[in-house]
């Protein structure tokens, strides 16, 4: 046992290093800090700490302990993380609460997850049921990543994005359900998309698709159809009261 501590304390100390370092370079605030207060004030950096220690216990056999601690860091940080999920190094949660990462969630290198995202799974199955994301995967707010899933290294996927099919490495995915797109013909640069200005490909469709019956109804030297104003309607009230 004592040589296990010893182990499990020197490895999870390298991994905090690595974690704090991507606090420092992913997180703006972060920068003005020192390791100590980010190791103390940071919920994100301290649910992944507290998963790392319930994960090499889980995975050394140790029962109880490793779900309380999961637990317990729920409370705290409002991140829910299965003992049994693979992290990989240098994951950083920026803000972190309602953040949720299944039991058989895989995480790779360098990864980023905003508040509210779920790698959750499907109905009743049995064996993997959970998202694998590879390196360098950034996930936006309330993002929703479901199913065995693989999300290919360096993609970006929107804020309150649904993902329930695999993702090509490099992508940058939104909508509901989730479709692939560029921003301005080319993928986002850097550990973070331009959330604010992703293209919608749904209204792209419908715009593109006015713009053909314009020009259909030119050719054809149609009349353009009247647009009417909506207005409420007045009179009493079908719910009655």
């Amino acid at each position: 046992m004592g040589l296990l501590g010893i182990g499990l304390m020197a490895k999870v100390a390298g991994e905090v290093r690595r974690d704090i370092g991507a606090a420092f370079t992913r997180d703006p605030a972060a920068r003005e800090v020192g390791p100590t207060t980010i190791l103390a004030l940071w919920p994100g950096v301290q649910a992944v700490l507290a998963h790392r220690v319930a994960h090499a216990l889980h995975e050394n056999g140790v029962p109880f302990v490793p779900r309380a601690m999961a637990a317990g860091s729920r409370l705290l940080t409002g991140v829910e993380i299965h003992p049994a999920a693979q992290i990989g190094e240098g994951l950083f949660i920026d803000h972190g609460m309602g953040v949720v990462i299944g039991e058989t969630a895989e995480i790779g290198n360098d990864v980023t997850l905003y508040q509210g995202v779920t790698l959750g799974g499907t109905g009743f199955a049995t064996g993997k049921r959970h998202p694998t994301l590879a390196d360098g995967v950034t996930v936006g707010s309330g993002a929703k990543l479901l199913g065995p899933i693989t999300v290919g290294a360096g993609s970006k996927i929107g804020a309150n994005t649904v993902v329930i099919h695999d993702v090509a490495a490099g992508s940058t995915v939104v909508g509901n359900p989730g479709h692939p797109v560029r921003v301005d013909g080319r993928r986002p640069e850097g550990p973070d998309a331009d959330w604010a200005h992703l293209p919608d490909p749904v209204a792209d469709a419908l715009a593109s698709l006015s713009e053909r019956l314009e020009i259909v109804e030119r050719e054809q030297g149609t009349k353009p159809a009247e647009v009417r104003t909506l207005r409420p309607r007045r009179g009493p009230n079908p719910a009655g009261g």
